[in-house]
């Protein structure tokens, strides 16, 4: 079975059609890049370049970057234009794609219920959090395999900043850190996010994913195990197809 999932996320949106058997991508993604400002109608062009480059005509799932209650009202709106708040996302991405079913999800809970079914939380007890650093830091918690959902764990306070602030991987490119230096701001931020969930597992995720091995080895004092997001950077994706899936 194949459904349609897009990503959206600050400098990118990214999208394919999704097997949802394997879990994993059904064709090579497309991408295209996030507009800024990161108005509702300029994303929502996005997204339709991105649908229409594949000739898609059936189920959408997006991801967004914020809180969104109900499957479809936007809360929040810390890396995208703050015109999204209290948007009708659903409604506008439908009416944009010619009427297509959609649903729309936060786009960390994504990513982590793809790796919770595929990926590096498969069969894991316990709390487990996904953690994705990009824009900015996203987070999905999990109990024992049960979500709780828009739990924007990046909005932790981190030597008076949010956390994402200091450690996303922006804040890397931001300020010309290099991968050790960054890594022991990503240590800090576990230390405080493991002091207060107590998790087993961390799964990191992200673009950074990819390269876990430049900077994974410079952390150190998390009693919980980390590893790197085996999606990768397509578990957005995957995620929204998941849960376009399951409202369909």
């Amino acid at each position: 079975m194949q459904i349609f999932g897009v990503d959206i996320g600050g400098s990118g949106i990214k999208g394919a059609p999704v097997d949802l058997d394997r879990g994993d991508l059904a064709e090579e993604r497309f991408k295209v890049l996030t507009p800024h400002p990161a108005t509702p109608d300029g994303v929502a062009d996005g997204v339709k370049q991105v649908v229409e480059h594949y000739g898609w005509t059936g189920p959408v799932g997006l991801t967004f970057p914020g809180v969104v209650t109900g499957g479809s009202h936007v809360r929040t709106a810390a890396n995208v234009d703050k015109n999204w708040i209290d948007t009708d996302a659903r409604a506008l991405f439908s009416e944009r794609l010619g009427g297509l079913p959609v649903t729309v999800v936060n786009d960390a809970d994504a990513a982590g219920v793809a790796e919770i079914a595929f990926g590096a939380g498969r069969d894991r007890s316990g709390t487990v959090i996904l953690l994705t650093f990009g824009t900015g830091i996203g987070s999905a918690v999990f109990v024992d395999g049960v979500l709780v959902p828009n739990t924007e764990l990046g909005h932790l306070e981190l030597k008076g900043q949010d956390a994402e602030k200091r450690a996303s991987s922006k804040a890397k490119e931001d300020n010309g850190l290099t991968w050790e230096h960054w890594a022991h701001r990503v240590q800090k931020y576990l230390a405080h996010v493991e002091m207060l969930f107590s998790p087993e597992l961390f799964i990191i995720g992200g673009g950074v994913s990819r390269k876990s091995e430049k900077f994974l080895h410079y952390i150190e004092g998390i009693e919980a195990e980390i590893v790197p997001a085996q999606l990768q950077n397509n578990a957005g994706i995957v995620g929204a197809a998941m849960h376009a899936a399951k409202q369909a």
